[in-house]
């Protein structure tokens, strides 16, 4: 159970903040709702609070969990598979997981694959997201602001260090 003000994270969006809990009437049903408000885009986000467990929301990661995240963005890559759509399920099974580490690992395969060989379409969309995700959890948890994260990101992103 979390309560307003803890900092979450919601697989697939990112981290945010829980702003309230509210009760809402839908097709004749009263649930509860966590509202959410993200750092990123500005969006809210309503959570039921009866599928919290099956969503997979969890707190967010500790500051002494930050060098972890970077030790596997700069770490070498696994093998991946060739099948662009094998590869493009693990990756997605990895961001659905909301486990940061497993989001870092499908920044660095792809960041390494579109320095290789190009991302697709696809994977270029995939890309932003995980990077999204990772930003904002990376905001909440070093409690600055958005634009300070993507200058660090893009200077880590750009260098050589992966």
């Amino acid at each position: 159970m979390f309560n307003i003000g803890d900092k979450v994270v919601y697989p697939m969006h990112g981290a945010g903040v829980i702003e309230a809990i509210e009760e809402k009437e839908i097709l004749g049903d009263n649930k509860r709702y966590y509202v959410m408000k993200m750092p990123i885009g500005e969006m809210k986000v309503m959570i039921p609070m009866d599928n919290v467990e099956k969503i997979g929301l969890r707190e967010i990661i500790t500051k002494s969990d930050i060098s972890e995240v970077f030790q596997v963005l700069k770490s070498p890559d696994e093998a991946t598979s060739a099948n662009w759509n094998r590869r493009y399920r693990a990756n997605m099974d990895k961001i659905k997981s909301g486990n940061i580490f497993k989001v870092a690992e499908v920044i660095r395969s792809l960041i390494l694959r579109e320095q290789g060989k190009g991302l697709s379409t696809g994977e270029r969309k995939m890309l932003e997201t995980a990077k999204q995700i990772l930003m904002s959890e990376l905001i909440m948890v070093q409690g600055v602001d958005k634009a300070e994260v993507v200058n660090y990101l893009e200077a880590f992103f750009s260098g050589d260090d992966i």
